[in-house]
């Protein structure tokens, strides 16, 4: 008797479970077409019941919070950085700031706000490269743009762009970034021409 009864629910829950893998399937295919449209979606909530809007809210959420996750990601690789350093656990004791300055106006990437430059200097070895590093890592996930080179790496790039008549376009290139690390300024000799276009 029992047996009988497994096999007429089983089928049953079968369809029902494709009816809803296929229901899911459609789904996805429409969102792939449709981006969303406020207004449409305003009129669809005027009759949509608690739990609908619950599930909405959660949807919209993860969107959000996976947009910007991908958007933080992106931008840590565009940046350029060679490895990855964080302000945690940064040794401050050997920087010394200006008496204007504070640490924490430098952690908090005020610099920002304005066209301001933070110049970093001190004998190899003292941390610049990691605090640079760390300063724009921060930037990026706080969604801002950097890019990250070596002071020879940006030269060459300038160089090559001036042999290929290119040199209009590569400032424009480069200044779509909000924060530029330039890295081993004054490690490595630079001739009158590359000073020229660096500077």
């Amino acid at each position: 008797m029992s047996m009988g009864k497994r096999n007429t629910t089983m089928p049953d829950a079968t369809r029902r479970r494709a009816s809803t893998n296929r229901k899911m399937d459609e789904i996805m295919r429409l969102a792939r077409r449709l981006p969303l449209t406020r207004q449409v979606l305003a009129d669809q909530l005027k009759t949509a019941t608690p739990a609908q809007m619950e599930f909405v809210d959660r949807w919209m959420n993860a969107e959000i919070e996976s947009r910007e996750a991908s958007k933080r990601a992106r931008l840590l690789r565009q940046a350029g950085f060679p490895a990855a350093r964080e302000l945690d656990g940064y040794d401050w004791q050997n920087v010394r700031m200006p008496a204007d300055r504070q640490r924490g106006g430098l952690e908090s990437l005020g610099f920002l706000d304005g066209p301001e430059d933070v110049v970093m200097f001190g004998p190899a070895g003292a941390g610049k490269t990691h605090l640079a590093i760390a300063l724009g890592r921060k930037a990026c996930r706080q969604g801002v743009p950097v890019r990250f080179h070596t002071a020879a790496g940006l030269v060459m790039r300038l160089l090559r762009a001036n042999t290929e008549g290119k040199l209009d376009r590569e400032p424009q290139a480069i200044a779509k970034a909000r924060m530029i690390v330039i890295d081993e300024l004054g490690y490595v000799p630079i001739d009158e021409e590359g000073s020229r276009l660096l500077f």
